[in-house]
């Protein structure tokens, strides 16, 4: 049966007497007439999308106008209506929510990374606008997920992919838990259809059994609360599947070994009651170490304040109990929306901690020029594990789980974080690599004569601490490309004149950087320093032409025209030319591979794999990296190493060259070790046209008897044969 307008009415007056009943029943006429000639993919009238949108939004109890928007959110898009005529037959304001949702149903997040990044920043800027909008975006995808049985195989995998990686840690982050439950199980069902349905089958086949056992818990808790005269209510469930599955994933656990699947919420009426009531059930039963959660002290960034523990309940099995107070309940069901405070006019106010996430995740969108990374940020910030720390002086902090002492130290004070050189974690000293963990005081020891080092980006994990190491390391190294360019540019100018000083003056080089792409005299110098422009170029445009022509003819200098290009190794860099390629030994890349080029100082393009760990080390400068594709024109062979293991036994050797020989593949390097097991580990490097050759030989030599097992290595070294 389709939902009507006069049931949505119904639920907002039930919420909000007061509200502007009239603006949501013009809406739903609007939307109906727009929308008359349109039906949804399953048959039915394309109205019923917009009312089931509106009254997921009733359950948020959200405003009238919130409620107008929702029904009328697809009109711009789908049908003739502009955003003029919402404005003129509504307000501004409705139209202005109307558009926005608009705008991000046309968002991409699954194109390239920089498209990708590109549309999340357009979701944070709608967001900072008005968070009204990207609540009826979570009620549109939540009733899209509702009936995305009539859509096309790929496009429910699409759908619900997205989802799980954008909507429902956005949901998550604005706190509103049943959303995001729901919409990470109907995704779930669409990504892995067959362990839901395994899951499924585990839960009905124990329903009436589970169903049971969550009644006769509730009959004792409440028993005891009674005779304790404590008010409460108490609701019993199951974990939602998504939930169960990613901790059989995470555990490597079958289902039979989850053990705490059923949870029990006991809702109260105030504070000191919660404590009391955690105290009752820890007397019943016994509680397991290291289970017990308390956000009531110490809440959730989304806002989330519960208790949490997990005891051994009847017939001992493992149940959860969570106990907050009806304020906390309704912050737990709908998050920002329970925050949200509407005045006649229908303006907002918003919740400060909310907000303050918001503003931080556009800080960091400003910040963060790489979309790859920018991506990595948002979702790291949207569904953080968080670990609660304090500092001497009693402040609590809260960190994603894996967060160090670096986070903690970039945490305080960027100059804290520059300067650290220890910690010391309840009073005991730690590597700035400690993991934080719940309960931790932190102290960090500082020097003023401390820098920060390279490595800290492999295991620091929080947005700021990323970013602020980043921006050093870059200052840092932009200093020594410009000496190393001033270098490099005197170097090649004493060829021509003893005197290179007038040359080089910051007036001088600055009128020629335009000709190279450059802005600035130090841009200029920068340039030079990485090998993305010539130090000759840059002196042949510097020195006075009778100057160059006198020293070539005398043989005492090269004249570009002469000098000799770098090959090309089979690659392509996009948008730089003349300039020197190498591949890098850590992945040793060959055609067929995904490739990223990094402009490596004095040494040309440094070329990896684009899942190369050595990149990371390279991530703090993303200008550093560029495009760059194979040659398929070029006939270039590439030294590729392979690794196996065989029995040390004659002929086996033997067999292997003839192996590789079959597939008409030079060996340039062959070095063997063997073990008192009787077993030999051998290192081969071979010349190969790309993967696919490559594979070819992997495959002859697995033909070899003898042989146990063989793989690409990725570190090749160049050398002769020996044994």
């Amino acid at each position: 049966m389709m939902l009507t307008i006069d049931s949505v009415v119904t639920a907002v007056e039930q919420y909000h007497p007061q509200a502007d009943t009239d603006l949501i029943r013009r809406a739903y006429l609007f939307a109906a007439e727009a929308h008359k000639h349109q039906k949804r993919k399953s048959g039915i009238p394309y109205i019923s999308h917009p009312l089931e949108v509106a009254s997921i939004l009733t359950e948020l109890q959200m405003d009238a106008m919130t409620i107008a928007s929702a029904l009328l959110h697809d009109t711009i898009e789908d049908t003739d209506a502009g955003e003029e005529q919402i404005a003129s037959d509504f307000s501004p304001d409705v139209a202005a929510l109307v558009s926005g949702v608009t705008k991000l149903s046309k968002l991409d997040f699954f194109s390239q990374e920089e498209r990708q990044a590109e549309s999340f920043r357009k979701m944070l800027v709608a967001m900072a606008k008005d968070i009204r909008v990207i609540l009826v975006k979570l009620a549109d995808r939540l009733h899209n997920l509702r009936t995305l049985e009539h859509m096309a195989g790929h496009k429910q995998r699409l759908v619900a992919r997205e989802t799980l990686e954008i909507y429902a840690p956005l949901a998550h982050r604005l706190g509103i838990t049943w959303m995001k439950a729901e919409m990470e199980d109907l995704s779930f069902l669409y990504l892995h259809p067959r362990a839901y349905q395994e899951i499924e089958a585990q839960f009905t086949g124990e329903q009436d059994a589970s169903e049971r056992y969550l009644a006769q818990v509730q009959e004792t808790v409440a028993k005891e609360l009674t005779q304790m005269r404590i008010d409460c209510r108490l609701s019993g469930r199951p974990k939602h599947y998504y939930s169960i599955y990613q901790k059989m994933q995470r555990q490597q656990l079958p289902f039979e070994e989850v053990h705490d699947l059923l949870a029990v919420r006991v809702i109260t009426d105030t504070v000191r009651n919660c404590y009391a009531i955690l105290g009752i059930i820890h007397a019943l039963w016994k509680p397991i170490p290291g289970r017990f959660k308390d956000y009531i002290a110490l809440p959730k960034p989304n806002m989330y304040q519960s208790l949490h523990t997990i005891v051994l309940g009847p017939e001992r099995q493992r149940i959860e109990l969570q106990i907050r107070t009806e304020e906390m309940h309704r912050t737990a069901e709908e998050g920002i929306a329970a925050h949200w405070h509407y005045k006649e006019r229908g303006s907002t106010e918003e919740n400060e901690e909310y907000f303050a996430w918001l503003r931080q995740l556009i800080e960091w969108q400003q910040d963060l020029k790489d979309p790859i990374e920018f991506m990595e940020t948002v979702k790291i910030d949207m569904f953080p594990e968080e670990v609660y720390v304090f500092t001497p002086r009693g402040e609590v902090k809260t960190f994603p789980r894996g967060a160090t002492a670096v986070d903690f130290a970039y945490s305080v004070h960027t100059d804290v974080g520059h300067q650290c050189t220890g910690a010391k974690v309840n009073g005991r000293m730690v590597p700035l690599r400690y993991q934080l963990r719940n309960g931790d005081t932190i102290e960090v020891l500082t020097s003023t004569s401390h820098v920060p080092n390279r490595d800290w980006l492999r295991w620091v994990v929080t947005p700021r601490a990323r970013t602020r190491i980043k921006a050093w390391l870059k200052s840092e190294d932009k200093e020594r490309s410009i000496a190393l360019g001033m270098r490099n540019l005197e170097h090649e100018i004493r060829k021509y004149t003893p005197n290179p000083q007038p040359y080089v003056k910051t007036d001088v080089l600055l009128a020629a950087a335009p000709a190279f792409g450059c802005h600035r005299a130090n841009d200029l110098l920068e340039a030079v320093g990485y090998g993305r422009v010539s130090a000759l170029q840059v002196a042949h445009r510097l020195l006075p032409s009778n100057l160059i022509k006198e020293k070539t003819k005398q043989g005492k200098a090269v004249a570009p025209s002469g000098r000799q290009q770098p090959r090309s190794e089979g690659v392509r860099v996009h948008g730089l030319t003349d300039v020197l390629i190498n591949f890098a030994r850590c992945c040793s890349p060959l055609p067929g591979d995904r490739i990223v080029g990094y402009v490596t100082r004095g040494r040309g393009v440094s070329v990896h794999t684009t899942d190369c760990e050595s990149t990371r080390k390279l991530e703090y400068d993303a200008e550093r990296r560029t495009s760059v594709s194979w040659d398929d024109a070029a006939e270039t062979l590439h030294p590729a190493a392979i690794a196996l293991v065989t029995h040390d036994e004659q002929g086996v050797l033997a067999n292997v060259s003839a192996a590789v020989s079959a597939c008409k593949v030079n060996i340039s390097r062959f070095h063997t070790t063997t073990t008192m097991e009787k077993k030999a580990y051998m290192d081969i490097t071979v010349d190969v046209r790309d993967v696919n050759h490559l594979n070819e030989v992997i495959r002859r030599i697995e033909g070899v008897r003898g042989v146990l097992s063989v793989e690409r290595a990725r570190n090749v070294r160049r050398g002769n044969w020996h044994t």
